[in-house]
């Protein structure tokens, strides 16, 4: 599993122009089952996703298909987890 770091860059305040295209870029990863949470980094400095079922290749290539990273709104930085030990809800991340 994947935790995507989106960190603002100094072009921040183009943000609302891309919102809606990162919004969809948000959804198509949840409607193809790659992300299982989207939140926002506090305080007020970008977004964080956790992403499972996905090579590291091609997650790669989904987070260099958001909007915000094309145009430089955010920056992102790729952590991968090899969970060991997780409660009873979470155990499908490690049956993978």
């Amino acid at each position: 599993m994947f935790i995507i770091l989106l960190r603002f860059s100094d072009n921040k305040s183009q943000a609302p122009r891309y919102m809606e295209g990162h919004n969809q870029w948000v959804k198509k990863g949840f409607d193809d089952g790659v992300f299982l949470m989207a939140g926002s980094l506090q305080p007020n400095l970008g977004g964080g996703v956790l992403a499972h079922n996905i090579s590291e290749i091609e997650l790669q290539n989904r987070v260099d298909s958001d909007p915000f990273i094309k145009e430089n709104i955010v920056s992102a930085e790729i952590l991968e987890i090899v969970p060991a030990k997780v409660n009873e809800k979470l155990q499908f991340l490690i049956t993978e």
